[in-house]
């Protein structure tokens, strides 16, 4: 088909390959010059007659609509997901409400705010409309013509469903994957996906989605595609454009089809996926460059400890060392998961699948992972498949010993933990010798923090255990079961550790409204003046036990440069005063089991509960090891302000708060000999003015680079600010059910709390104390596994998270409804 004007990338495209002798169903397309003047001019009787040729063009029948923008499939920007796509379009009244929705999805905000993040021009180039005949596919699936995460072209992938590729490119079904060979078109490798379901393009119009027979998705769907013929169009199309080609086909009555390709977006080097999900819960805004070092060594040498511990092979340690202390990154002094790190773990232990899928949903991202990225990643390689399946055995039946025993192992680690603990948290680190403080730093690094890495199996297990809890609910429960369920039947308990601060907050709170005196004091005195004024020995006791049990549990109590309620215990006084105002406390939301009761019984219940009971154990240990890293972190604070003092005290930096300033390895450095003392001033200064260049910017939740992160453009569009859209209904991701009325209090910190719908962007154990006084919670980053989220259930907390644009959207006085079963809010009064 030959049209004339601007039609876009993509139907540029298939005009190109139009010659190159593979097989493309008929199509057409509408330029952008042509919709811009006839929308905009609400030239409709022209337009109807354009789209009606169109339409007759590519062969009046079934076809897709789909968007062909000026921008859209190029080398660089891709634009993936960000404009319309209609399948099984049927009928010219149809088709042309379809050509005018693509054209206008290239104003979308989505597509506004992908031109930002990517450093291009806020206004569209343009868009075409592509009009191509549906192929009724047995199999589809797409071709990259060299490595979608390396670039390298040595390899082609290979993913596959069943029925229509909707389900694959929206991620949806899990896909079959082959590698092949660039070169010959070999199988090099073949991961069997499960593929639960297909999409087929409905009777009248739209797609229709079917459960897979048991006996097809355990067969390869791959098995019913001329691989050698996929392998031979592919070398086709990428010798036609020069470059590797991202390539979608489908088969049909066994016949091969291409129905677009566009060019692999790698630009130049690695891929890399960065994602603030979760990781902003520990380290929000911008962390110093101690925290961070900190942290990432952390991270990097407890996974190679949890490695160990599953019986992974020398040589294949040695390899993981290669990603593995590349765990988080630091952009613009914002953490980030290095995402696709923590996607090669979930490999080493057994059920990959399970695993990526849940430690999504664990982490909150907001987008899953595709499979054919997902697949290709390996935390090793072995040197023989003989070697590969024996390694696999190991660590299989290493897995499955440490899953079952789990609990004796978290009870003998919390033993020894608080055993050590107790020595670290009572000496005085400020009155030793600077070198003496920091040998203790490297013990409590080794005695400690490297200890840790066999009760990462924990996190294994909750997923585990929570995925197979949600397979058994949508195999066992009512097809509208609510989406909170499993959420709620998996909660820990009553006792669960991560409730205590709030608790105790509770009964200082009650402590409180029995003496009117000591209730203006709380009410009515600048924080910092209220210990001094307060002449009351019993709650002076009470609020030093509190301190003393909790004051490690504060907002910010990973970030080394913020100071705990030990060192600065004027936050817990604005949260006691807000706690003053708190509803009764309710028990805890019992309409999960509640639910069970009436929809399932019998021996499907007593399998249930099995597992549930696991999810729920593991869930209340996580929640306690959580407490001994806070306090291991609380503990590693206070020797870093040791040193600190230390250094301000020699002349090294100008206050004791500079050390954070400084990466660990320049600390450790100006005690052992490799950095001078008089070096340290001038690095601290250029780090403050970075600094406040960074607070100044706005992050990104997630992004991607290619090659060295910080160059080639990759974090082009970084400080773009959004701006309110003025929605009145938001929806998230249920997590506590219940429904409330009330006013948004939008905070930053817990001790801004003040009564009403408390709305953040993200939250850390720190917030637990401030929950009495909320009467619902809603998370804009963050997952139903939070720590927040756990204790809010605990405490009845109507809770949503995953609400995107929630503090963007919802202003302090605002009157909203949420309904944590449903996961909606609605805007009822702006002012």
């Amino acid at each position: 088909m030959v049209v004339t004007g601007k039609i876009g990338a993509k139907a540029a495209n298939l005009a190109a390959l139009s010659g190159s002798g593979v097989r493309i169903p008929q199509w057409s397309a509408i330029p952008s010059e042509v919709l811009e003047r006839l929308v905009e001019t609400d030239g409709t009787a022209e337009l109807v007659e354009v789209v009606r040729d169109a339409y007759a063009a590519a062969g009046n029948g079934r076809v897709a609509v789909r968007s062909s923008g000026l921008e859209e499939d190029g080398s660089k920007h891709s634009f993936a997901g960000q404009f319309d796509t209609f399948l099984n379009v049927v009928g010219l009244d149809q088709v042309l409400d379809r050509v005018k929705a693509c054209w206008a999805s290239a104003h979308s905000e989505r597509s506004r705010q992908y031109r930002l993040s990517n450093g291009l021009p806020e206004k569209p180039a343009g868009m075409g409309v592509l009009i191509q005949q549906m192929v009724p596919s047995e199999v589809s699936g797409v071709l990259f013509t060299a490595d979608p995460v390396t670039g390298s072209r040595g390899t082609f992938v290979v993913s596959a469903v069943y029925g229509l590729g909707e389900g694959l490119v929206s991620g949806a079904v899990d896909a079959d994957t082959v590698i092949l060979d660039a070169r010959s078109g070999a199988v090099l490798e073949t991961d069997l996906g499960d593929k639960a379901e297909r999409y087929d393009y409905a009777a009248d119009a739209g797609v229709t989605v079917t459960a897979v027979p048991e006996a097809e998705r355990a067969a390869l769907s791959l098995a019913k595609v001329d691989l050698a013929e996929l392998h031979a169009a592919g070398r086709a199309i990428a010798a036609a454009f020069g470059a590797p080609q991202d390539i979608e086909w489908a088969v049909a009555d066994g016949q091969l089809w291409i129905l677009q390709a566009r060019p692999i977006t790698t630009g130049q080097g690695e891929l890399r996926i960065w994602d603030n999900s979760n990781i902003v819960e520990s380290f929000r805004g911008v962390t110093s460059p101690l925290t961070f070092t900190f942290a990432a060594m952390v991270y990097g040498a407890v996974y190679d400890s949890f490695a160990r511990s599953l019986r992974v092979p020398d040589q294949q340690l040695r390899q993981m060392q290669e990603w593995l202390p590349s765990l988080l990154g630091s952009f613009h002094g914002r953490v980030y998961y290095n995402l696709l790190n923590w996607y090669r773990l979930q490999r080493i232990p057994p059920f990959y699948d399970i695993n990526r899928r849940l430690l999504e949903v664990a982490m909150g991202v907001d987008e899953a992972l595709p499979d054919e990225i997902a697949e290709t990643l390996y935390p090793y390689a072995f040197d023989s498949g003989f070697e590969a399946k024996r390694a696999r055995l190991v660590t299989t039946t290493t897995f499955f010993w440490k899953f079952f025993r789990m609990s004796h192992d978290v009870k003998r680690f919390t033993a020894y933990f608080y055993e050590q603990y107790a020595v670290f948290d009572k000496r005085d680190y400020a009155g030793m010798p600077a070198d003496e403080a920091y040998r203790a730093f490297q013990k409590l690094h080794r005695d400690l923090l490297l200890r840790w890495g066999p009760m990462q199996m924990l996190d294994s297990t909750i997923l585990l255990s929570m995925g197979v809890l949600t397979v058994l609910g949508q195999k066992w429960l009512p097809a509208d079961a609510p989406q909170w369920l499993t959420w709620a039947a998996a909660r820990p308990g009553a006792d669960v550790e991560s409730a205590e601060p709030a608790r105790a907050m509770s009964a200082l709170a009650e402590m409180v409204k029995a003496d009117d005196e000591l209730r203006r004091l709380i009410e009515q005195t600048p924080p910092a003046e209220i210990p001094a004024a307060i002449n009351n020995p019993e709650f002076e006791a009470a609020v030093e036990a509190y301190v003393a049990e909790h004051g490690y549990r504060s907002p910010d109590e990973l970030k080394l440069e913020v100071p705990d309620l030990r060192e600065d215990p004027a936050s817990l006084y604005l949260m006691l005063r807000d706690a003053l105002q708190a509803p009764p406390e309710t028990a805890g939301n019992d309409a999960a089991q509640e639910y069970l009761d009436q929809h399932l019984r019998g021996p499907k219940r007593w399998i249930y509960e099995l597992v549930r009971r696991k999810a729920a154990t593991s869930l209340a240990h996580r929640e306690r090891l959580r407490f001994c890293r806070t306090r291991a972190f609380g503990s590693a604070k206070q020797i870093l302000r040791a040193l600190g003092r230390h250094l301000h005290a020699v002349g090294a930096i100008d206050r004791f708060e500079d050390v954070f300033q400084l990466r660990l390895d320049e600390l450790s450095g100006a005690y052992e000999g490799r950095i001078a003392h008089d070096e340290l001033r001038d690095i601290v200064a250029v780090r403050r003015r970075t600094q406040e260049r960074q607070l100044t910017m706005s992050a990104p939740p997630r992004f991607e680079t290619r090659g060295a992160p910080y160059w080639e453009g990759n974090l082009a569009g970084w400080a773009a600010q959004q701006e309110r859209e003025g929605v009145t209904e938001l929806r998230g991701t249920p997590s506590a059910p219940g429904i409330v009325t009330g006013r948004v209090v939008v905070a930053d910190r817990p001790q801004d709390v003040n009564g009403g719908i408390l709305v953040a962007y993200s939250t850390d154990p720190g917030w637990v104390a401030a929950l009495p006084s909320a009467a619902g919670l809603i998370i804009e980053r963050g997952s139903p596994l939070t720590h927040v989220a756990i204790v809010a259930r605990e405490l009845g907390v109507p809770t949503i998270v995953k609400v995107k644009g929630a503090t963007r959207e919802l202003q302090t006085g605002m009157l909203i409804r949420m309904d944590g079963s449903t996961a909606t809010i609605t805007v009822l009064e702006t002012e």
